[in-house]
């Protein structure tokens, strides 16, 4: 068994480059730094060390996010495995370069932008516009379907039901001296309740 996995969170150094392959498929190169610091033990002084990393990305759905959303000095977080590429320069001599790739197939939230705190006090945190549209669909399909569950079910139409019988009931207890004379406000009660529930569920 072996794991071949990368995870980065890092700043871009320079803008992302999207160019067109032969096979008409884009990718887009990032180059992403990231940084440690740490206090030396001889001087006393802090201490910092850069690495950069080159980042290849193939998913489509993702360069168009990075297309419009990154620029140089923005904080990714990203996901991908190490992959050394052959390739020969201008004279004809071989190069390799070891690069981290996000394939094509990658799961949404193997990248994402860190987006910071604003003025106004707006949180950060690690998010794709194209899933927020999806989320946002979902919650309009989410309401419309609270709507539609209520029709089906009935609840209005056992509401109304129910206080029909606690009136006959309610006619009948006052022959006996109208000592259940206050069901019907009861029975109606868990109705409206119900509705708080549906109101309350997430969707």
């Amino acid at each position: 068994m072996s794991v071949n996995k990368v995870t980065l969170l890092g700043r871009l150094g320079k803008d992302p480059e999207i160019r067109r392959m032969q096979n008409g498929n884009e990718v887009a190169n990032l180059s992403v730094a990231t940084s440690e610091r740490w206090k030396d033990k001889r001087d006393g002084e802090m201490k910092e060390k850069t690495e950069w990393h080159n980042v290849v990305v193939f998913n489509e759905h993702t360069i168009k996010f990075i297309d419009k959303n990154l620029a140089k000095g923005d904080q990714v977080y990203l996901e991908g495995k190490l992959q050394t590429r052959k390739w020969q320069d201008q004279s004809g001599a071989d190069r390799y370069s070891t690069e981290i790739v996000v394939p094509q197939f990658a799961q949404s939230e193997a990248f994402q932008k860190i987006w910071e705190r604003d003025g106004n006090g707006g949180g950060g945190s690690r998010d794709n516009d194209d899933r927020g549209n999806d989320r946002d669909d979902r919650g309009g399909r989410s309401s419309s379907r609270d709507d539609r569950g209520r029709d089906d079910r009935g609840r209005d139409d056992r509401g109304s039901s129910s206080r029909n019988r606690d009136d006959d009931r309610g006619g009948r207890n006052d022959d006996r001296g109208g000592t259940r004379g206050g069901n019907s406000s009861r029975s109606s009660a868990p109705a409206r309740g119900n509705d708080n529930m549906d109101d309350d569920i997430p969707f």
